[in-house]
């Protein structure tokens, strides 16, 4: 069985999402964000921490519900519709 050590998130800047992200780290990453010039005002954690797969998944998901719900246009800081 696969561990589940695996968080989803979403950056948010007010009510705005520009990022959504997974990691086994939430602090860390938060902070690997900041560093990166990132502009943020809340990091959401989404749901309960699973696999990684799953969390993969949910990733790329959230990135293509997000495009149809915004003219196709991807959350500000993702570079990519897999999150990779």
């Amino acid at each position: 069985m696969s561990n589940r050590d695996t968080y989803k998130y979403e950056l948010r800047n007010g009510k705005k999402v520009v990022y959504v992200g997974i990691t086994n780290d939430l602090e860390r990453r938060e902070a690997e964000h900041r560093n990166e010039g990132m502009e943020f005002t809340s990091m959401v954690k989404v749901g309960n921490a699973t696999t990684r797969e799953a969390a993969e998944a949910w990733e790329s998901d959230r990135i293509a519900t997000y495009k149809e719900n915004h003219h196709g246009e991807r959350p500000e800081y993702n570079q990519n519709d897999s999150g990779k």
